[in-house]
């Protein structure tokens, strides 16, 4: 366990908010000794304006002190399957692979050629995005957390945990009454606030529709503690 982990809700394509959290990060972290790190929980891109900058930013260095870690999420998933066999039907581009394309100058229109459409995505989408991308962990496990995009299958242990659940489950992961092996740190479903509970903490507060992107801190034997970008700093 690191001195403090860090992790960081669905960014969806909202690099300004990234970078402030991050700096908010940076900041709260300044008093703590040890080794930090920053953890992404996934669905880097897609709906949001810069998901390209985003990327192009997760390949630069940690902050000074942190090592960061991205893991992935089901967003990152229909990409990498759009990127294989790109396709002007498929569904991926209306769940925010539209905005995602747009942000490295390829619009996508009705008259627009299949072919054209692979040029240019061989052109303009960097190789390094998509090898990033093709080596994403989709778990991190902690002494007492479990953090992952969507949360877990209750019916399997956390050691058999399948892909598809791990980056798309909802209800039976959101509705189990019971308790699981860790506590889940999770996104992909926006909550109003952070919701922190014995069993699980879920941190996507749409920040592509709010501007409010959250956090939360880990620390052993701390309570966690809830970290947000200032949506009204990053909107001026």
């Amino acid at each position: 366990m690191p001195a403090a982990v860090f992790v960081i809700g669905d960014v969806h394509g909202c690099l300004a908010q990234m970078r402030d959290l991050e700096a908010r990060i940076v900041e709260n972290a300044s008093a703590i000794q040890g080794e930090k790190l920053l953890v992404y929980i996934g669905d880097l891109i897609d709906r949001g304006p810069n998901s390209a900058g985003v990327l192009d930013h997760l390949l630069l260095p940690a902050p000074k002190g942190f090592e960061r870690l991205v893991i992935c999420g089901n967003h990152e998933l229909m990409f990498l399957d759009f990127l294989d066999a790109p396709s002007l039907s498929s569904p991926w581009l209306n769940f925010g692979g539209r905005e995602t394309l747009l942000s490295y100058g390829i619009e996508i229109s009705d008259s627009k050629r299949l072919h054209r459409l692979q040029l240019q995505i061989e052109t303009l989408v960097p190789h390094e995005h998509r090898e990033f991308l093709e080596k994403l962990p989709v778990a991190l496990e902690l002494p007492s957390h479990f953090i992952v995009h969507a949360g877990i299958n209750p019916a399997r242990p956390l050691s058999n945990q399948h892909i598809e659940d791990m980056t798309g489950i909802r209800h039976a992961f959101l509705n189990h009454s019971g308790g699981f092996e860790k506590c889940v740190v999770h996104g992909h479903t926006p909550v109003d606030e952070v919701l922190i509970s014995a069993d699980r903490i879920a941190i996507d507060t749409g920040a592509y529709g709010t501007g409010r992107l959250s956090a939360v801190r880990l620390v052993e034997n701390t309570s966690p503690q809830v970290l947000s970008s200032d949506a009204a700093a990053v909107a001026m």
